[in-house]
């Protein structure tokens, strides 16, 4: 078996930019719950919720950012690269359960309104939609892998709630409509709760170590058949170590041994241009001569991949 690694371990780079989102986010929090309790909006209650919710994000997207970092050991051979989609699936159903909560909550204000201070409402909103969109804007400066993404969705979640809050206190300070403020709470649920599935899924994926969605099973397999001195490929198997880290491991057969260290080169750099830097090949020598259509082409998803060169 040959085995070509290349691991490049660096400092965490969006360490930074999380550290400043998560103190303009857990201080802010504090100042727009006080508002909320005070006013008694539901709208503005909720986005205070969800700025703790962010703030513990971003400190979890942190830690994952900063574990990411560490190279591998002897108890981890692959490093902690998988730390990102855990953080990622964690913000995830974080936010399906601030979903709930605000959902449940607003319906209960359906059923019992309550006053509301709508321009203290509109006017605390107007700042924590301010501080949103500065951290959202420190957070897209960085890196922008799964883990986050995460953080941000989370971010910008928030921006939508306070959005919601804006518009709600300026609706009942101009009409006295209360109703507008939990109607509002649950559209914002919504628009939340599409995003979070998507990240909850792609992050499970990442997690059962399927297939990157951007790299087919069958593309690679093909691209690697094509290398010269390749005869077949099969028990290919690609899977993501990170949101930036591909590897692959296949059997290859080859018509002798003899070259297959300029083949190994070759299939290297190969799947070097598909993004895969994590490689694992182990040749085997061909009994007799394999021309396609030979054996079948096994479909994407089965337990043994072959893809005879043309």
């Amino acid at each position: 078996m040959s085995h070509d690694h290349h691991d490049h371990h660096h400092a965490p780079a969006a360490l930074p930019a999380l550290r400043l989102a998560l103190l303009l986010t857990l201080g802010y929090a504090v100042v727009e719950a006080g508002a909320g309790w005070w006013s008694g909006s539901l709208a503005l209650l909720a986005d205070a919720g969800h700025m703790v919710t962010d703030a513990a994000a971003l400190g979890l997207a942190g830690l994952a950012a900063w574990l990411v970092a560490r190279p591998p050991s002897p108890r981890h051979s692959y490093g902690l690269g998988r730390a990102e989609s855990l953080a990622a699936l964690t913000n995830a159903v974080a936010m399906l359960a601030v979903v709930a909560l605000i959902a449940v909550a607003a319906w209960g204000r359906f059923q019992s309104p309550r006053t509301i201070d709508g321009p203290l409402v509109s006017a605390v909103a107007l700042v924590g939609l301010a501080v949103n969109l500065l951290v959202a804007w420190v957070l897209a400066r960085g890196e922008r892998d799964l883990n986050v993404r995460g953080a941000l969705l989370h971010v910008m979640g928030d921006a939508l709630g306070s959005v919601a809050a804006i518009v709600s206190g300026l609706v009942i300070w101009a009409t006295g409509w209360a109703p507008i403020d939990p109607l509002l709470s649950l559209l914002i649920c919504g628009l939340i709760l599409s995003s979070s599935l998507g990240l909850l899924s792609e992050s499970l994926h990442t997690l059962l170590d399927g297939v990157p969605v951007a790299l087919p099973l069958e593309t690679v397999g093909m691209t690697l058949a094509r290398v010269p001195g390749v005869s077949e490929v099969h028990d290919l198997h690609v899977w993501s170590l990170s949101s930036k880290r591909v590897a692959l491991s296949a059997h290859v057969r080859v018509p002798d041994l003899l070259g297959w260290p300029e083949t190994l080169e070759a299939l290297r750099r190969a799947a070097e241009t598909l993004g895969i830097e994590h490689v694992t090949l182990q040749p085997e020598p061909m009994a007799q001569t394999v021309r396609w259509g030979a054996r079948p082409v096994a479909q994407v998803g089965q337990a043994d991949h072959r893809h005879p060169r043309h």
